[in-house]
């Protein structure tokens, strides 16, 4: 073969490897780009008693900080859910007198930022008692963190989530919740799981509740009807929660 032949055999190969390497950059933007966005009316609508005020700082993450609080969550937001969507959630835990840490994920993925809880304790040494969780993907790696990092923690809260790891041989607190109408949540993977979860774990199913509920981005695709309101659902959880880490 001539060498202006090879030559333009590569040049065609350099081109399309070009297209290729675009066309996916593009795929990804779009899928990167497409995402549940808080829903600001109803955020603002929702309000609980004694509201924390909350700081925000240089990477996006949210803190609310009662006064004399000793017990913190960290909290991981759901898959391609933008993460002030929880925001109601932690202001009705904040209300409890826990001190919240809303972390905002790269691209509203949890798995791009599986340490993001890594740092967040230490600013706060006046806290004795510390727990993290998550919505949905959010949940699953919390619970990645927490396996390599037990005793940092004194337990786990899964919304509409389960762990992939094995945390049975623990002593930690875990607790699960999930609505009855969710059908996002792999119900079948879900059960095959909870063999890794401590045998002493609460689980927690709220009546009439969906997967979308737990924060306030409005309707997920495939999720099931619910047949409570979001701020009910909201409400549930932060009692539950705040029960189960004695406050």
């Amino acid at each position: 073969m001539s060498f202006t032949k090879r030559r333009s055999k590569t040049n065609k190969l350099i081109v399309l490897l070009g297209l290729v390497t675009l066309f996916l950059g593009l795929v990804s933007v779009i899928y990167l780009g497409d995402y549940y966005h808080a829903d600001t009316n109803a955020i603002v609508e929702f309000s609980t008693d004694n509201m924390i005020q909350l700081q925000q700082s240089a990477d996006g993450t949210l803190i609310w900080e009662p006064k004399q609080a000793t017990v913190g969550f960290i909290f991981y937001p759901g898959g391609k859910v933008e993460h002030t969507a929880y925001v109601p959630l932690m202001n009705a835990l904040s209300a409890k007198g826990i001190l919240c840490v809303l972390v905002e994920m790269p691209f509203r993925l949890a798995v791009f930022d599986i340490n993001a809880a890594e740092g967040i304790q230490e600013k706060f040494p006046q806290i004795k008692s510390w727990y993290i969780g998550g919505h949905s993907l959010g949940g699953a790696m919390a619970a990645s963190y927490l396996s390599k990092n037990i005793s940092s923690f004194d337990g786990l809260i899964l919304l509409g989530a389960y762990s992939t790891e094995d945390l049975s041989n623990t002593e930690l607190n875990v607790l699960s919740i999930y609505g009855s109408e969710d059908l996002v949540m792999d119900r079948e993977k879900y059960e095959q799981n909870k063999e890794k979860l401590p045998t002493s774990f609460e689980e927690i199913i709220i009546n009439g509740g969906c997967h979308a509920y737990f924060g306030m981005y409005g309707e997920q695709e495939g999720d099931g009807n619910p047949t409570i309101k979001n701020d009910e659902q909201i409400i549930i959880t932060a009692e539950t929660i705040a029960m189960m880490i004695g406050h």
